[in-house]
């Protein structure tokens, strides 16, 4: 019970950061792609119905570890008070530019939120990729299973470290990196005209600069974290998300050939959800490594709820599951299709 619960919150954590992460993307190259103010106002477009949805994906996280991994939530989210504030704000001032930019045809309210908006899905992709990168070089735990982790210390990877370090710094460009590509990818599938050219130029461009930043990143997380790659070894499940990440990157390669965006996207797609799944399957059973101590790691089983709760949480997740994936089709397909704002078009988006 205590896995399937784990592969519950690796899978809602991971649905979130590949749906969401295409809107990260977006946003970040929302002054790279769009040469004026129109064409900004479509890639507004191209995310503007749907980033609220996506959203509930990381509600849902939330709720899964509240529920499920109680000592995880009580631990993760005392010592990361700091950047989890931001990650909040930044969430906060995202939705904001996107609801509010277009409401006005003031040439400097545009700019202003144009610019909050980049720097706000510049940010979150940061935050999250040092995230990920604190889960896998640890965080520095105490005898009472608590942490407080700062924004840097020494850069060190040892010890009391903070958020930042060379391991947590190039782990965050990396995730800016690859969301940056999977939301080029989604602007060639939602778009048209000049915007659409050049998101499928950086797209193409972007996908070939991960491949390098993977190999480094790799090598990183070895030397940081051995027992990581091993883990991938002697899992077969981590076999079965590689196998993902193996079709996921034939759909992209043939889907740019073949001008197939759909299918492009899709194998965007599948590369995210199936590197972090990897991950989270070699991480499996621990759930926060230690940077003081290698024996105060917290497992799944340390901070999973009793076996009762857990239960009685089962029998209601899997019907909300496919509640929430019966109206992601549906809403996906009402908005399917290419994006053209007219111009001067000062709606809702």
């Amino acid at each position: 019970m205590i896995a399937l619960w784990y592969g519950i919150l690796a899978f809602m954590l991971t649905t979130y950061i590949v749906l969401d992460g295409r809107n990260f993307g977006a946003g970040i190259l929302h002054w790279i792609v769009a040469g004026n103010q129109n064409e900004r106002r479509q890639v507004i477009a191209a995310i503007g119905p749907l980033w609220s949805w996506h959203e509930v994906w990381l509600v849902g996280t939330g709720g899964v570890m509240v529920m499920a991994f109680p000592r995880l939530m009580a631990a993760s989210f005392s010592g990361c008070y700091l950047a989890l504030f931001l990650i909040l704000w930044c969430i906060l001032l995202r939705g904001i530019a996107i609801e509010v930019g277009g409401h006005m045809s003031d040439r400097l309210w545009q700019q202003f939120w144009d610019a909050v908006f980049v720097f706000s899905n510049v940010l979150l992709a940061v935050l999250f990729g040092a995230a990920l990168g604190n889960v896998a070089r640890g965080v520095p735990l105490n005898a009472e299973g608590t942490f407080y982790l700062p924004f840097f210390t020494n850069f060190g990877i040892h010890g009391n470290v903070g958020l930042l370090d060379w391991y947590t710094v190039p782990m965050a460009l990396f995730c800016v990196l690859i969301l940056t590509a999977h939301g080029a990818t989604y602007l060639t599938m939602k778009t048209a005209g000049p915007v659409h050219e050049r998101a499928v130029k950086l797209a193409r461009s972007l996908w070939m600069a991960v491949i390098p930043a993977f190999v480094i990143i790799t090598v990183l997380t070895w030397v940081v974290r051995p027992e990581l790659l091993e883990g991938i070894a002697v899992r077969p499940l981590a076999w079965a998300t590689l196998l993902i990440c193996a079709a996921g990157g034939y759909a992209l390669v043939t889907g740019f050939h073949h001008q197939h965006e759909y299918r492009a996207l899709l194998g965007s797609t599948f590369i995210l959800f199936g590197v972090l799944m990897t991950g989270a399957a070699a991480l499996f059973p621990v759930m926060l490594f230690s940077t003081t101590d290698a024996n105060l790691r917290l497992t799944a089983a340390d901070c999973a709820a009793p076996d009762f709760s857990l239960g009685i949480a089962t029998a209601w997740w899997f019907p909300a599951l496919i509640l929430a994936i019966c109206y992601l089709v549906i809403i996906q397909r009402h908005y399917s299709g290419k994006v053209n704002v007219s111009k001067d078009n000062q709606g809702l988006y």
